[in-house]
C-alpha cells in the first residue's frame, strides 16, 4: 500500500479542485460522510439512544469533522461540536459547514478547558470525533495551549475515538508524536494512508486505519508516486522462489551462518535453524572451536564445523582463511549472530567483508564490528550487503534516528549503497535506490533475545532461495512477523519465544502459498 506525504495530499486535493474542477466543499461532504458513518460503526447502541462530542479545528480537517456532526445529528444522534480554535480562522468550506450545522439547529461552541459541561459531554459520550489538527501539523503543541486540553480530554473520554484523516498530534510524515496525541480507536484517512500513519508513534495512536474514496478521480491518486510503502501478503509472497520439482538440495541454495561464542551458543543455532526450516538446501555452520561440541549436538539439518577460536571463546582471526574457503562453495554468508564484542573478531569480520563478493546479511556484533569502520561498508557498494540492526546497533554506526526513522533509514542505505532492515516496531527496509518498505505484521512477544537471529536467518534464506535482495529482506520481515502473529496466537506474546517462531513458519508459508 502507498504511503503518502502531506506535500503530496495537498498537490493530490489541488489537482482534484483545480484541473477536475471538483468543488472543494464535495471533497469535504463525502469525508464527512466517511467519518460519519465510522461513528455510526462504533455506536454501542441504536443513534437515538447515543450521544457524540466533535472537537473540531479551524481549518478543512475541522470542516470535515463538522459536516461529520450535522450528518450524526439528523440521523438521531445527539450531538455537540466544539471549535478548539478561532472562529474568524475557519476556512471558507469549514465556514459553510458551520452553516449548514447551524440550520439544522446544532451550533459550534467554542471549547473551554474549564467548562464542566463541555467536559462532562465528552467524557460521557460513546463516541468523540477528533478533527482538530489535520495533515499539515508540524509544531509541538504547546502543552499550555486549549488544544492540548482538548487532546487531553479525548484521552480521557469512555467511548470510541474516531479521527478524521490522521489523529491529532501526529506528524503526518513520521509518526512522530508532536509533544501530545490524541490516542485514536479508529482513523477514517482519504485518499492514501500517510507514512505518519504506520511507523513510529503514529502507528500505535491512529488505532485502525481505513482509507476512504472522497471522489478524487482514481487516475489522479494512481499518478501519485509513493517511494514508501507498506509490505503486505502479497510483496511476501513474492519472496518466496518457485521450487522446481525436480529440484534437489544444490538448487535451493547453500548458505553459510558464521557466529557464537561461548555463552552465545542460542544465536547461531537459531539462525541456522530459521535457514533449514525457510527452504534453504544446504546449511553451513561455523562457530568458534570453544562451542563447536555444543552445536553440534544441537544441529540435526545444519552442519556446523569448528573455526579457530581466541582467548574468552570467542572466534579469532585465524580463522579467516578456513571462512574464506567455505564461504567459496556457499552462495551468501549470514555473519554477526552471537559473535561478542572482541577486537580480534571485528577484524576477522571486516577482512571477510573485504574479501568476498558474495551477499553477505550482516547482524548483531557484525554491525557492531563496523563501529569507526564505516568505510569497509562503503567499499562494498555494487555487491549485496544487508543489515539488519536495531535502533542501538544502528546508533553504533552513524544511524540515529531521533524520531525521524524513515528519512534516517533510507538516507543511510542510499549513502553506503546498501539494504538496511532498522528492526523495531514497524521494521523498515531501505534499499540504495531510496525505496523503503513499511513491515505490518508482528507483536511485542518479538521483543526477546533471538529473535533478531531468525529473521538474520530466514533473510538469509530466501537470498540463497533466489529472492532479489530487497524482496528477501522486506518479505522476510514480514513472514517473521507474520510466524510471530500465529505463535502469540496459539502461546501468547508473553509465553512465545524464538523457537516457537521458527515452528510457526509452515502456517505462514502454506497461508503464502495458497
Amino acid at each position: 500500500m502507498k504511503l503518502a506525504t502531506a506535500a503530496q495530499l495537498r498537490e493530490l486535493d489541488r489537482r482534484a479542485i483545480e484541473e477536475r474542477r471538483i468543488p472543494s466543499i464535495d471533497l469535504m461532504e463525502r469525508a464527512a460522510a466517511e467519518v460519519a458513518q465510522a461513528v455510526l460503526d462504533l455506536l454501542p447502541d441504536r443513534p437515538g439512544k447515543c450521544r457524540a462530542a466533535v472537537l473540531c479545528g479551524a481549518g478543512n480537517n475541522g470542516g470535515d469533522g463538522i459536516g461529520a456532526a450535522r450528518l450524526l445529528f439528523l440521523m438521531g444522534v445527539r450531538v455537540r461540536v466544539f471549535l478548539v480554535g478561532d472562529y474568524d480562522r475557519l476556512t471558507p468550506d469549514a465556514m459553510e459547514e458551520t452553516g449548514r450545522l447551524s440550520e439544522c439547529g446544532v451550533e459550534l461552541e467554542e471549547f473551554d478547558p474549564q467548562n464542566p459541561s463541555q467536559a462532562a459531554w465528552v467524557q460521557n459520550s460513546q463516541a468523540v470525533v477528533d478533527a482538530i489538527f489535520g495533515v499539515g501539523l508540524s509544531r509541538e503543541i504547546d502543552p499550555e495551549s486549549k488544544f492540548a486540553a482538548a487532546i487531553d480530554l479525548i484521552n480521557r473520554c469512555r467511548g470510541s475515538v474516531v479521527s478524521a484523516d490522521i489523529a491529532s498530534g501526529v506528524e503526518a510524515d513520521t509518526g512522530r508524536c508532536l509533544g501530545r496525541a490524541v490516542w485514536a480507536d479508529r482513523t477514517v484517512t482519504f485518499s492514501l494512508k500517510k507514512i505518519g500513519q504506520a511507523v513510529g508513534e503514529g502507528a500505535l495512536l491512529s488505532g485502525a486505519v481505513t482509507v476512504h474514496d472522497i471522489g478524487i478521480p482514481p487516475a489522479l491518486v494512481r499518478e501519485v508516486v509513493c517511494p514508501v510503502q507498506t509490505v503486505e501478503a502479497d510483496f511476501a509472497r513474492a519472496a518466496l522462489p518457485p521450487r522446481r520439482p525436480d529440484g534437489h538440495k544444490g538448487n535451493f541454495g547453500k548458505l553459510l551462518v558464521v557466529g557464537g561464542a561461548v555463552g552465545y551458543t542460542g544465536a547461531p543455532y537459531l539462525t541456522a535453524s530459521a535457514a533449514v526450516r525457510s527452504g534453504c538446501g544446504l546449511v553451513y555452520l561455523g562457530v568458534p572451536d570453544s562451542i563447536w561440541e555444543i552445536e553440534t549436538v544441537r544441529c540435526v539439518s545444519a552442519m556446523p564445523f569448528p573455526l579457530a577460536s581466541a582467548w574468552g571463546g570467542k572466534l579469532s582471526r585465524k580463522a579467516l582463511s578456513a571462512v574464506l574457503e567455505k564461504l567459496s562453495v556457499c552462495d551468501a554468508l549470514a555473519i554477526g549472530p552471537g559473535l561478542g564484542r572482541d577486537e580480534d573478531t571485528a577484524k576477522l569480520i571486516r577482512e571477510v567483508l573485504e574479501k568476498t563478493e558474495k551477499p553477505v546479511v550482516l547482524d548483531a556484533d557484525g554491525i557492531n564490528a563496523l563501529e569507526g569502520h564505516i568505510d569497509i561498508l562503503d567499499s562494498r557498494q555494487g555487491r549485496v550487503t544487508i543489515l539488519t540492526p536495531h535502533d542501538g546497533e544502528f546508533a553504533r554506526i552513524g544511524g540515529h534516528t531521533r524520531g525521524y526513522r524513515v528519512e534516517t533509514a533510507r538516507a543511510f542505505a542510499q549513502v553506503h549503497g546498501c539494504i538496511l532492515v532498522l528492526k523495531g516496531h514497524r521494521t523498515i527496509t531501505a534499499g540504495p535506490e531510496g525505496n523503503v518498505l513499511v513491515n505490518t505484521t508482528g507483536n511485542s512477544g518479538l521483543a526477546k533475545g533471538g529473535s533478531g537471529d531468525v529473521l538474520t536467518g530466514l533473510i538469509a534464506s530466501l537470498l540463497v532461495q533466489g529472492a532479489s535482495p530487497v524482496l528477501a529482506a522486506a518479505g522476510g520481515a514480514w513472514i517473521h512477523g507474520r510466524a510471530g502473529d500465529v505463535a502469540a496466537e496459539e502461546l501468547t506474546e508473553y509465553c512465545m519465544t524464538p523457537e516457537d517462531v521458527i515452528a510457526a513458519f509452515p502456517k505462514v508459508f502454506r497461508e503464502l502459498s495458497w
